[in-house]
């Protein structure tokens, strides 16, 4: 019987062939902490009496309250200095980016690798097949301590991606379909085998990033993207890194991208997801861009060709912020900042920013932001009455000049 990726991954890091439902205790190549569990996996380890095993495959990132929000954080952003220096753990400080972000940027994520992060959407390694997951405080503290964890082989579900994008379609329509084609608990504690084929396989990184990020809204322990395209010309995949024709999987969905149309996602569920024309003209106060999922270069890029030679409507904040400090000096280079800034932009700190609810755009009661972030639950920005709308940076650029949901397109329409 052929492997998946996942068991590919799994059956070389456990020195065996391994099957789904085995469980196994594996070498760990990276441990990804963010500096808001870094407390608790701080407390572990001295419970624990333990310092990390290999300092060297640690990292800490100050990016979900960076810069620091108030006396607490700042506090505990000093502790996380102050122990990482004690112990060798490198830190990516405030305003280095989102901790996808930087680890992919700094290659501390790499195809065949195992990665576990305190943060969910640490599936977004999976874009270069590396095995990426999220666990929590006490899971982390013991992987940094024996340089090792433990996993159950999950299942696997196989989603092929066919064709090619149609213009003003993106990834990030692309990832929503596939969530609402999967369901939110589609894919629970599986690992989510994307196949790029018959010109899909010309997806950039950035957006197997984000196809990888997204995965984890269905339940998913890993997304993995079987490499090509990008992958291949930039990585060293091992040979053995590639999914057996023979695999067995527990279900297969299809996407054909070229018959996509632009997607939203629609409070207060991430697999809500409907086209974009079908919640036209909803009013809104706040847009965000940014994030680990739509925070990169092209991203801003996109946003910026939207904007250009326009306004943000009366009444509208516009939030964008880069994934990262390269991204950041990449925008300011090439001329994307100040287009966003002519438009009516406000640039923050490279981060999460409003993502999570803590700072830097939190919500009011009854406000709608368009966000092209990854989560929309109930009070995830701030109010809980607050709605949030999940889109691509070409609709949320759309929206905020418009101020209300609309597509470039449809923006155009209206100006002509």
């Amino acid at each position: 019987m052929g492997q998946t990726l996942a068991e590919k991954i799994l059956s070389q890091k456990a020195g065996r062939r391994v099957e789904a439902g085995e469980l196994v205790v594996v070498e760990v190549d990276q441990v990804m902490v963010v500096d808001s569990i870094a407390g608790s996996f701080i407390r572990r380890l001295e419970y624990l009496e333990a310092s990390p095993r290999y300092p060297e495959r640690v990292s800490i990132v100050i990016d979900h309250v960076a810069p620091a929000a108030n006396l607490e954080v700042a506090k505990a952003q000093k502790e996380i200095r102050e122990w990482a220096g004690r112990h060798g753990v490198r830190v990516f400080d405030v305003g280095r980016g989102v901790c996808h972000q930087v680890l992919m940027e700094e290659g501390l994520a790499q195809p065949g690798w195992i990665v576990v992060g305190s943060d969910s959407h640490s599936t977004t390694y999976g874009a270069v097949a590396a095995f990426g997951t999220g666990m929590g405080a006490t899971d982390v503290a013991l992987a940094a301590a024996s340089g090792r964890t433990w996993l159950r082989v999950p299942e696997t579900v196989k989603v092929v991606f066919r064709g090619r994008l149609p213009k003003g379609v993106t990834a990030k329509d692309a990832a929503l379909e596939m969530v609402r084609l999967l369901g939110a608990d589609g894919a629970t504690y599986m690992a989510v085998e994307i196949h790029l084929l018959e010109g899909a396989e010309g997806l950039t990184l950035g957006e197997r990033m984000t196809l990888a990020n997204l995965t984890v809204e269905a339940g998913a322990k890993a997304g993995l993207v079987v490499p090509s395209g990008e992958v291949l010309a930039r990585y060293e995949v091992p040979p053995w890194l590639f999914p057996d024709p023979e695999a067995r999987y527990a279900k297969t969905l299809e996407i054909d991208l070229s018959a996509l149309t632009p997607r939203v996602s629609v409070p207060f569920y991430v697999d809500n997801v409907h086209e974009v024309t079908a919640v036209k003209g909803k009013r809104v106060d706040q847009v965000f861009i940014g994030t680990c999922t739509n925070g990169r270069i092209e991203d801003l890029r996109a946003a910026a060709e939207v904007l250009r030679g326009r306004k943000v409507a009366p009444g509208v904040r516009l939030l964008v912020i880069p994934a990262s400090s390269q991204v950041l000096e990449e925008a300011a280079r090439d001329g994307t900042l100040l287009t966003l800034l002519e438009a009516g932009a406000t640039i923050g700190t490279p981060g999460c920013g409003p993502c999570m609810g803590r700072h830097m755009g939190v919500l009011a009661p009854g406000e709608v932001c368009v966000s092209t972030s990854n989560r929309n639950f109930r009070g995830r920005m701030g109010a809980p009455d607050a709605e949030i709308y999940l889109a691509s940076p070409r609709v949320a650029a759309a929206s905020a000049v418009a101020g209300y949901l609309t597509t470039p397109e449809e923006l155009e329409e209206v100006h002509a």
